[in-house]
């Protein structure tokens, strides 16, 4: 599994000054998407709706609103 791509700006194109410690999705080479993000599995476990769950190995992460609008439009259709 490799990072293709970039989804969307790039931090320091979304304000970050030094751009390096920001959210960020990739798409990857299996067609997957991986994303950086804040984690907040603890914050936001009990919040989940309940026809959703999550994995013991998977987590809650929080990426900022900007991040994913600036995504929309790499992200692809199909």
């Amino acid at each position: 599994m490799k990072i293709v791509r970039r989804i969307g700006a790039s931090p320091r194109e979304r304000g970050s000054a030094t751009g390096q410690s920001c959210p960020d999705i990739f798409e990857l080479s299996d067609g997957n998407f991986a994303v950086i993000g804040t984690e907040a599995t603890a914050q936001l476990d009990a919040e989940l709706p309940p026809d959703a769950s999550r994995a013991a190995y998977e987590r809650i992460v929080v990426i900022t609103r900007d991040t994913l609008l600036r995504a929309k439009a790499d992200i692809p259709d199909a």
